[in-house]
């Protein structure tokens, strides 16, 4: 998460902002039409799977982070919203 994290910081000091839900996390590796001054690709490879072989989610503006953005894992069961999620966020 913290790789993808840092990939999204790079996107938004050339662009300005942080990918759309459209754009999602492939705008990392792939140049979105809506990015202009877009000068990635900010991740070396295509973007990670999680440690269970399962996309990364991810969410902008966040529920979590109103001001950014959220990306979590589905954790080991594979379902979203469940304690087992591991996200950019903390849960107080």
């Amino acid at each position: 998460i913290a790789e993808i994290e840092q990939s999204l910081d790079l996107f938004k000091l050339d662009v300005g902002r942080y990918p759309n839900d459209a754009e999602g996390l492939r705008a990392l590796t792939d140049r979105p039409a809506t990015a202009p001054g877009w000068n990635g690709p900010y991740l070396k490879t295509e973007v990670p799977l999680d440690p269970w072989s399962r996309p990364y989610q991810y969410e902008c503006p966040g529920r979590y982070n109103p001001d950014s953005y959220d990306v979590w894992s589905l954790g080991p069961d594979g379902q979203n919203g469940t304690n087992d999620d591991i996200g950019n966020w903390t849960v107080q």
